[in-house]
């Protein structure tokens, strides 16, 4: 398995960086790109890089938030035939509280009803491919982690505490083990990380790949994350995006040759 990161917040060797996220995954000669970052930088990056957007089998949603959601039309005015996975939860309702205001931060407006040929909408435990699943959060109490970051879902019934149903982790079986793609890792990192152990109780968990969305979190908080990440036996893990560098650096102190930085143009082979 190959993983080559199109888009991340850090820019390498003249590789651009945004506040977001897209990875261009090959795996068993099917091509499969995770998230579309927050504009078209990605597909810009990917023909810099020698990615073929338009080569991509299947193209998956980790979440509906803009940073990873905004770049979907220019993906389906260049890729003819791929199928959009997006989990079940995915509406146009994400929206992050600032005070008394509510910033709408989710999939762009329209998205859903333009392309709805084009999306297929995850439920439960979903094989993907032969040997690729879309795994949805399985840990109670979610809104919680929801309530904390401000981050709320508009419903008809009034504005609720995300609780992130609409995340989900794109999971690969490896020689080396289970390898867990989930950008943000809204539900918390260790328990993405033990959400795929119980559904594969028989696997070990390789590496987990992604943002863990600790950016403003104390060190303390990101100390008490990497001692979780630590105990669940993980062989590495790779992070950016909304990790942060302070949260970073941290995590890096704690766990050693287990971290690794994402940056635009990283390339992982497993």
């Amino acid at each position: 398995m190959k993983a080559t990161v199109l888009v991340d917040n850090i820019s390498k060797e003249g590789i651009c960086g945004e506040w977001g996220l897209s990875i261009y995954i090959e795996y068993q000669g099917k091509n499969i790109l995770l998230d579309a970052g927050a504009s078209d930088l990605f597909l810009k990056n990917a023909d810099k890089i020698g990615k073929k957007i338009e080569n991509v089998d299947y193209a998956v949603l980790s979440h509906a938030h803009y940073d990873h959601a905004d770049g979907m039309e220019t993906f389906f005015k260049h890729n003819k035939k791929a199928l959009f996975y997006l989990q079940k939860g995915c509406e146009e309702n994400c929206y992050h509280k600032k005070w008394i205001f509510k910033k709408y931060i989710g999939l762009p407006k329209g998205i859903l009803e333009k392309y709805k040929d084009r999306i297929v909408f995850a439920s439960g435990d979903y094989k993907l491919c032969p040997g690729v699943s879309l795994i949805p959060h399985k840990t109670p109490g979610l809104d919680k982690a929801g309530r904390k970051n401000k981050m709320l879902i508009r419903t008809k019934d009034g504005w609720k505490a995300d609780d992130f149903s609409h995340e989900q982790s794109l999971v690969f079986d490896t020689p080396e083990g289970l390898v867990i793609f989930n950008s943000c890792s809204h539900g918390g990192a260790d328990n993405i990380i033990n959400e795929v152990k119980a559904t594969y109780p028989d696997r070990n968990i390789r590496a987990l790949i992604g943002g863990f969305h600790i950016y403003k979190r104390t060190e303390e908080e990101v100390r008490e994350l990497a001692r979780r990440i630590k105990d669940t036996g993980i062989g590495e893990i790779y992070t950016g995006h909304c990790t942060g560098k302070h949260s970073y650096d941290i995590l890096k102190e704690e766990l050693g040759d287990i971290a690794h930085q994402l940056s635009a143009g990283l390339k992982i082979e497993i």
